[in-house]
């Protein structure tokens, strides 16, 4: 028994798609905190642009010299195998939804890879002082061999 009293859950796929669909996708509280840290780390950036004109997807971080494109994903959207959840109702739906969300992420990064850039993958659940420092590595690591 549940501690909601044995109520069922009527929540519908409807209901739970306009509530996902209110969630911000930009200046997420990890995306603040990760520009924050990189900040702090002396690295300068621009935000929310297209790296690539063949990329329709934003990047969350751009580091135009560098050829570094950082994206913050959700853990719900994008399939996080430590936090993703498969709801069960209405289930493929979601797994399809997430899916397609998975493979977009590997094709942006292959385009991306293709014109010279790198992409870096940022879990929403991640420290951003951590994240923070490894984006700082890889953009350092790129500017010596760009240079």
């Amino acid at each position: 028994m549940s501690h909601h009293g044995g109520v069922p859950n009527l929540e519908t796929t409807d209901d739970v798609r306009a509530r996902m669909s209110k969630q911000r996708s930009r200046d997420t509280g990890i995306e603040v905190a990760l520009r924050r840290e990189l900040h702090r780390l002396g690295l300068r950036y621009r935000v929310h642009q297209r790296p690539v004109r063949a990329v329709r997807r934003e990047a969350d971080v751009v580091f135009g010299p560098a050829k570094v494109a950082v994206f913050v994903d959700g853990c719900f959207w994008h399939g996080c195998p430590e936090h993703g959840t498969w709801p069960k109702r209405n289930g493929e739906f979601w797994r399809t939804k997430i899916e397609t969300n998975r493979a977009r992420d590997a094709n942006t990064d292959q385009v991306l890879a293709d014109a010279g850039w790198l992409a870096v993958r940022v879990w929403e659940h991640e420290d951003p002082s951590v994240a923070a420092s490894r984006v700082r590595a890889t953009v350092l690591g790129r500017r010596g061999r760009l240079a």
